[in-house]
């Protein structure tokens, strides 16, 4: 046993002389403990006036990167500084030596006991009191608790020492007050300051979980937390669909032909490619937010590793797919000459495939962390040259005008400028708390993210597959009701973008805050979610209800597609409620890892539900698309439905329990000593 005193500077706000005291290594765990001293009076020189004990301080060491000089003997108890950070340096990840933040994530390390410290009695004049004036060591003695000590409680708010009479904390309460630290922050972030960097986990975490039903205070400020991620992620997806729609214009203008196979190269690379990309990235929805608020967050940068392990593996059947589309398009009786050009479509667009297959990963491994700006701020960038680049490689001067390559092409280029500058901006601007250094543990435990990944893909192509299976029935109900179907499709995945950003946001808030153990918490974002998306759906089904004589009018010309338009757009308006809560629901559920669940809910609704009854409504009740969108509606109904009572009745305390564990048994994996970088 032994025990030791290392000494902060004064904290901001506090009276002068108050200072920090951290004594290592007792029975009762790491304790914090504070006492008022008077400058330039050696507290252990001063006679207490009543039965309270003085805990003896020193001032601090200027260069906090040397080993503490000045030790605390208790009894025969000693011990070097030095040796204890080189200790505690080797088996805590987060530790660097010369950072203040990382000791105490220390405390949370070497933690055992919270229950048997107390919070101490601050007296008028901002003492400590005691219930003796005893001076001892026994566990008994009243300290000032370390609230991030918790292993349940990674990273907490920093909150304010009030001393004197006034013992209301900083959000009005009566508990006594206390100093939250968190237990492993970043190393650049300040002792008693807040984040440089925002992080989803960190917002409305500063309350002690308890059992009791969540107030409105609670609803209102995790509805709040939620919205405030969710904007910067819609702008992510509208912006990355701009890429899309600056290719179809593009080619619009060139030829019919062209228009027609650049869709149909379109739906192929999302039919055989881009939806199971997507949908083995979504495991990683289920693993980094939780790594990234557990005891080791350096997990969110190996599974990131691993993720790109599966994909460079996964990408390879697609690409031969894609090299080979001609061939398929033609077994399929699609016209010789726009299957031809959609085999060229796809094997330029091939270019880019890697970079696209690296970016949704690189973008959850953002989006883990909080950032959800980055990805927002990059493709803001690329999105204007990705117009610039279809300008001048389509329409542009004679020399290097590539007419209909040019529009894949230029999408190919853009999506790996967007790869470059996540690398980048990863390297130069990302703090390196949840990087794990590369090595071999970068290519164990693979087979995880196939189950989930499959499981994924089969909850998100199932949803895209249905789609492109409606537009096909659309198809073979004439010219007016594809022209109509297609302003429908635009005009739905357009307002889906909303819900969507949501359910992403969902998603990681949900991880976060099962990761670091707040159970209550996480329920309170999953039914704070539901009623976030009705709130969209109702503006949205609104807006769609006011202009839907006039809306086909942005699209086309023809009044007879206008009118077909303006009949089915209240079942467009229908639509947004249910689909709004699908994708929050979809996003909960891939929080909790239930893709698998998530897949069997969407294959039934979609292909035994929805798409049968919509052609039988389209085409034996004569409805025609009518009947392909309350087959849709209904498809989603179901979904939603199903999803929501599955969210509900989660009970949360054993998900954290669950996510625990996985987390525990991740962390059995042994460590090299070496790493390839």
């Amino acid at each position: 046993m032994w025990s030791l005193v290392h000494v902060a500077e004064t904290p901001p706000g506090c009276e002068e002389g108050l200072q920090i005291a951290v004594i290592t290594r007792d029975f009762a765990g790491f304790v914090l403990s504070l006492t008022p001293t008077t400058p330039g009076v050696d507290p252990r020189q001063e006679e207490p006036s009543q039965p309270r004990r003085q805990v003896k301080s020193f001032q601090a060491d200027a260069d906090k990167n040397t080993a503490l000089r000045k030790l605390v003997v208790n009894s025969s108890q000693i011990q070097l500084y030095s040796s204890v950070k080189s200790e505690m340096a080797s088996t805590v990840p987060h530790f660097s030596s010369g950072s203040l933040p990382s000791d105490y994530g220390l405390l949370n390390h070497f933690h055992h006991s919270p229950a048997a410290i107390s919070r101490p009695e601050i007296g008028p004049d901002g003492s400590i009191l005691e219930d003796d004036g005893a001076e001892g060591t026994s566990p008994t003695n009243r300290y000032l608790h370390v609230p991030g000590a918790s292993p349940t409680r990674r990273r907490m708010s920093y909150g304010s020492i009030p001393v004197g009479a006034n013992r209301r904390g900083s959000h009005g309460n009566t508990r006594r007050p206390s100093i939250s630290m968190p237990a492993n922050p970043p190393e650049a972030e300040p002792l008693l300051g807040g984040t440089s960097v925002p992080r989803i986990d960190e917002e409305g975490d500063d309350k002690e979980e308890d059992e009791a039903e969540p107030s409105w205070t609670e609803r209102l400020q995790e509805s709040k937390v939620l919205l405030k991620y969710t904007a910067p992620v819609f702008a992510t997806h509208l912006l990355e669909y701009s890429l899309v729609i600056a290719s179809v214009i593009s080619i619009g203008h060139l030829s019919t032909e062209g228009l027609a196979a650049s869709t149909l190269g379109s739906m192929t690379a999302s039919v055989t490619g881009l939806s199971i990309v997507q949908g083995f990235a979504s495991a990683l929805d289920s693993l980094l937010p939780q790594a990234w608020t557990s005891d080791n967050p350096r997990n969110v940068g190996l599974w990131t590793q691993r993720m790109v392990v599966v994909m460079s593996f996964t990408i390879i059947p697609i690409l031969c797919v894609w090299h080979s589309a001609e061939s398929i398009l033609l077994v399929l009786r699609q016209e010789p000459e726009i299957a031809r050009l959609a085999g060229i479509y796809l094997k330029w667009l091939s270019i880019g495939l890697p970079a696209y297959s690296f970016n949704v990963v690189i973008r959850r491994y953002f989006q883990a962390q909080g950032l959800m700006h980055v990805p927002s701020l990059i493709i803001g960038i690329i999105a204007p040259i990705n117009a610039l680049l279809n300008w001048i490689l389509v329409w542009g001067p004679q020399p290097i005008r590539l007419g209909f390559v040019g529009a894949p092409l230029a999408t190919a280029i853009s999506f790996n400028l967007i790869a470059v500058c996540s690398v980048a901006y990863g390297l130069l601007y990302t703090p390196g708390t949840a990087w794990h250094p590369i090595g071999r543990r970068s290519f164990r435990s693979l087979g995880t993210l196939v189950q989930l990944g499959l499981a994924g893909t089969g909850q998100i192509a199932s949803e895209w597959w249905s789609w492109e299976l409606v537009g096909l029935a659309a198809s073979q109900l004439g010219p007016v009701a594809l022209a109509a179907q297609s302003v429908l499709l635009v005009s739905s995945s357009t307002s889906y973008q909303a819900p969507f950003a949501l359910g992403v946001a969902t998603t990681v808030r949900i991880g976060n805050l099962l990761g670091s153990g707040h159970g209550k918490k996480a329920r309170i974002a999953a039914e704070v979610s539901l009623v976030l998306s009705l709130i969209f759906a109702l503006c949205l089904s609104f807006f769609f209800l006011v202009f839907r004589k006039r809306w086909g009018y942005l699209f086309n010309n023809d009044e007879t597609v206008i009118r077909l338009v303006g009949d089915i757009m209240p079942l467009v308006a229908l639509f947004q409620i249910v689909d709004g809560m699908n994708a929050v629901t979809g996003g909960a559920l891939r929080a909790r890892g239930k893709q698998s669940l998530g897949a069997l809910v969407n294959v039934t609704a979609y292909y035994v539900v929805g798409i049968p009854l919509g052609i039988y409504l389209a085409f034996w009740w004569n409805m025609e698309l009518r009947g392909l969108w309350i087959g849709l509606a209904t498809a989603l109904f179901y979904s939603a439905v199903v999803s929501a009572y599955v969210i509900l009745r989660t009970n949360w305390s054993k998900e954290v329990l669950r996510v625990r564990a996985r987390l525990e048994e991740d962390g059995k994996l042994p460590h090299e000593s070496e790493h390839i970088a």
